[in-house]
Order: C-alpha cells, then sequence, then structure tokens
C-alpha cells in the first residue's frame, strides 16, 4: 500500500488542486490510502464530503501529510515553508521549474527527496502532455489578460483588440509557436486582432501557417523580425520553452525602446524564468508593473485563476503516472517507462535533470 498526500496549495492565488474524488476512488479501490487536506479543492469547486465519498481521508494539517506520505502530489513547486517538511526517500510528483529559481534547486536537492517534474515528463511522441493542458489554459488566458491591460485605467494604450469599423485592429505579437503560442495566436484571431506569430521551426511555421486564420501571419524569430515587430506590437505574449532549462532572453531591456509608451507584454514562460529580460514574477493579487513605459504581466501560475478548468484539465493527464507510481514505486515504474524517467530531476541528493544541473552548474547524475 502507498500512502498518497494531496496537500492544499499554499502559492499566492493558487487554486488548483492535484487530484480528483474520482483519482481518489481508483487509488483506494487499487489498496492505496490517500490522504487529502481539508479544504484543499475548495478553489476548484470539490468539496471535502466529495472526497470523503470517494475513500479519502481527509486530514486537517499539511505537516501530517508530509509526514506520512510516501508519494505527494502537487500542482506547484514547494515553497520555502514546505521545504523542512520533505525528506529522503519521499517522491514528489509537481511543477518544479527549477531552473527559473536556485534557491530552490538547491533546498529540494538538500532534502533528498525524487523530484518528478510535470514540465519534463515526455510522452510517446517526445511530447510534453504533462504540460501541455496549463500550456493550453496560459495561451488563451494571455489574450484575455492582454485585452484588459491594454485597457486606459491599466494603464495599457487604450486599445480595443479587434477594432472598430474605420479603426484598426490591434498588432499582437506572440513569441513562440508551441502550445502557448498556438492557443494565444488561435484566440488572438478570434478577437479580429492582427497576429505575427514567431518562431524558429520553419516546419513548425508550414504547420501553423496551414491550421491558422488568414489574419495570422507565421514570421522566421530572428532578432531582426524581432525587433521590427516589437515596433509594430500593441500586445506581446512571450511562450518561449526549452524543456527543463531557463527561457531564452529574446527581447532585451533595450528593445523596450522600440515599443509605443503602454503596450503590453504578457510573459507566459516567466515560471521558466521569462524570455524579456525585464521580466519579473508576479502574482495575481498584483500582477503587472509599468517598465520604461511598457505593461508587464508576468504572474507565474496564470492557470490558477481558472482553478476549475486547469484542475480538471492537469488532473485528466496527471492520473495515469500517478497510479503507475503508486502501484510500482518510481524506480520501476520509471524502468518500464523513459517518458516517466525523465521527469526525475532529482533522486537522493543527485541531480538527475541535465538542464536543470547545467544552469546551475551543478553536477549531472543520471537517473537508475
Amino acid at each position: 500500500m502507498t500512502v498518497i498526500g494531496v496537500p492544499k496549495e499554499i502559492k499566492a492565488d493558487e487554486y488548483r488542486v492535484a487530484m480528483l474524488p474520482v483519482g481518489v476512488e481508483e487509488l483506494t479501490a487499487a489498496g492505496h490510502l490517500v490522504l487529502v487536506e481539508r479544504r484543499a479543492g475548495l478553489g476548484s469547486g470539490i468539496f471535502n464530503e466529495q472526497y470523503e465519498a470517494a475513500g479519502a481521508k481527509i486530514v486537517d494539517s499539511a505537516d501530517q501529510i508530509w509526514a506520512e506520505a510516501h508519494l505527494i502530489v502537487k500542482v506547484k513547486e514547494p515553497q520555502s515553508s514546505e521545504w523542512p517538511l520533505m525528506r529522503p526517500g519521499q517522491t514528489v510528483f509537481t511543477y518544479f521549474h527549477f531552473a527559473a529559481d536556485e534557491r530552490l534547486t538547491r533546498a529540494v536537492l538538500d532534502t533528498g527527496i525524487t523530484a518528478v517534474a510535470y514540465e519534463t515528463l515526455r510522452g510517446p511522441s517526445g511530447n510534453l502532455p504533462l504540460l501541455t493542458p496549463m500550456s493550453e489554459v496560459a495561451g488563451r488566458m494571455s489574450i484575455q489578460e492582454g485585452a484588459k491591460y491594454l485597457e486606459r485605467p491599466q494603464e495599457g494604450r487604450g486599445i480595443l483588440l479587434g477594432g472598430v469599423p474605420g479603426v484598426p485592429p490591434a498588432h499582437i505579437v506572440v513569441l513562440g509557436g508551441g502550445v502557448v503560442g498556438k492557443n494565444a495566436a488561435q484566440i488572438a484571431a478570434g478577437f479580429q486582432a492582427n497576429v505575427s506569430l514567431l518562431d524558429v521551426n520553419v516546419d513548425r511555421l508550414r504547420y501553423l501557417e496551414d491550421i491558422m486564420p488568414a489574419n495570422v501571419n507565421t514570421i522566421f524569430s530572428d532578432r531582426h523580425n524581432i525587433r521590427e515587430q516589437l515596433q509594430l506590437a500593441d500586445l506581446v505574449i512571450g511562450a518561449v520553452l526549452i524543456p527543463g532549462a531557463r527561457a531564452p532572453n529574446l527581447v532585451t531591456a533595450d528593445d523596450l525602446s522600440l515599443m509605443k509608451p503602454g503596450a503590453v507584454i504578457i510573459d507566459v514562460c516567466i515560471d521558466q524564468g521569462g524570455c524579456v529580460e525585464t521580466s519579473r514574477p508576479t502574482t495575481h493579487a498584483d500582477p503587472t508593473y509599468v517598465e520604461q513605459g511598457i505593461v508587464h504581466y508576468c504572474v507565474t501560475n496564470m492557470p490558477g485563476a481558472v482553478g476549475r478548468t486547469s484542475t480538471y484539465a492537469l488532473c485528466n493527464v496527471t492520473f495515469p503516472y500517478v497510479r503507475r507510481i503508486a502501484d510500482a514505486g518510481i524506480e520501476a515504474a520509471c524502468a518500464t517507462d523513459l517518458g516517466l524517467a525523465a521527469a526525475v530531476n532529482m533522486h537522493n541528493h543527485c541531480i538527475t535533470n541535465e538542464a536543470v544541473a547545467s544552469t546551475f552548474g551543478l553536477e549531472f547524475s543520471p537517473f537508475p
């Protein structure tokens, strides 16, 4: 029997929860014990009684969950108050985004846990199945947040994304044509904005050209094209991803001088350090700041604001792996699934993800 713990998320303005009642039901039916912290699901509209009816044990203390659980299932990276609760031999399955935070990386390394990161787990085709649904949410949210912060009371330019007859629509620049960028461009196109979608992968650009509406133009991403687009942009969406590694700076501090005063940057990849040099993490409670006349929105847990949608989308893809780890243990589960093994970023005081080790100049040790 594996004891699985589901603590309440304590990151600011985080409303997601890492397990649905149906997941509890399947795990308990398989002979496992699931501990759920009281009120853990409220932000997603899931009540204690629903977890209890599915077979969970409701626990009042997060300390008890961390002390008793063999496998901890979370949504966001462990916060500083949770670091002392982690112990050697424990497996923690969540988003970690180590490359964006050296302090977190060193603290978790010291605990000796096995850190299994959603964001580096590979699917059968080499995709990132546990990152995809949250990238879809964040990509779509980026446009509605951009629309709001372009309004003049929010210090934006006072631009309506779709314009009106006789007045041109906004010009939106999407940096990165992956899952986030694709979803952002599709929603922006639906608003009838002019959209430029940039990526370095020409084959990906060809695919996007085929599926996007006529008001989305695909452009190869290089320094000249980025700078040219920044001059036109009312809204810039940062949507770049290098799995496990820090996002590259595609927009420098000097580049902001090219932009129109009151333009907005939504840096979706801030979880991985951000792709804009002037980006710094913000929260839903205080989401924006103005730098050189440009509004920056850099919330590190964008999908947390739509907790119910995000929780269901995330748990749909994470649960099969939770079940596999609970049934077999992390080492045995990884032995038959190299994609799951790719999610193991730390094990027994060693960094087992090469990109994370390289980011901070630490020693890399392959996972057994």
